[in-house]
């Protein structure tokens, strides 16, 4: 069911509610269903039929590639409040990526279906421009993942992910697997425990099982420079 609070949380995530006539907005809210997910579930897959754009409402998920060899390259991640457009490729025909969407932790997501969606871009322009703009924001994080993965040492990109995580979660204690973090930059586990050690045994880091904490951040900035 559709209530204040969700109507409250939709209309700041998707910005473009206030130019939505009040018969587009009856059609977004019957066109919204809440579903929960847990840890490790997949959500979309290049063999899922479209499921239209969704909306995070808690939680975390994981928009990634398989390479031939079966090696998961992370994309981006999105969290509470943000917006997947990749899996709307039915909708957004400029959209060719076929990607696997999963969770990271659990999670509650709006699916706004294909219908719904479909209807409010052709009839509505700030729909549509709100649709692209986040399709080339997301296009810019998987061509970010993509320089780094081509073009930077690991140890600055590994330096770059503690950071970044430790920023993302205010702590600096990062509670991920070698595996987990392995996934997430789209490398070897073995390369990344070998890096781990090496920061350990410079003093950047501490590692613990199923976590690593930045004992010299300032050290640690240096080596993404």
């Amino acid at each position: 069911m559709f209530n204040e609070k969700d109507e409250q949380f939709i209309r700041t995530a998707l910005y473009f509610w206030d130019k939505l006539s009040p018969s587009e907005k009856e059609l977004l809210k019957n066109g919204i269903e809440l579903a929960k997910y847990k840890a490790g579930q997949t959500i979309h897959s290049p063999e899922s039929d479209c499921i239209g754009a969704f909306l995070v409402k808690e939680g975390e998920i994981r928009v990634y590639m398989l390479s031939e060899d079966g090696r998961e390259i992370t994309l981006y991640r999105l969290g509470k409040g943000e917006v997947c457009m990749l899996s709307a490729s039915c909708v957004l025909k400029s959209i060719t990526f076929d990607v696997h969407i999963s969770v990271v932790r659990d999670s509650e997501i709006y699916h706004i279906s294909t219908s719904a969606y479909q209807k409010l871009i052709d009839s509505n322009i700030y729909v549509e421009n709100f649709s692209y703009k986040i399709a080339m924001d997301r296009f810019s994080d998987v061509m970010w993942a993509m320089e780094q993965i081509l073009f930077m040492s690991f140890d600055k990109r590994l330096a770059i992910f503690l950071i970044e995580e430790s920023r993302k979660n205010n702590s600096e204690t990062i509670n991920l697997t070698h595996e987990q973090i392995a996934k997430y930059m789209g490398s070897a586990r073995e390369v990344v425990s070998r890096m781990l050690k090496h920061f350990s045994n410079e003093g950047l880091v501490e590692l613990s099982r199923g976590g690593v904490k930045i004992l010299d951040k300032k050290r640690l900035k240096a080596l993404t420079a």
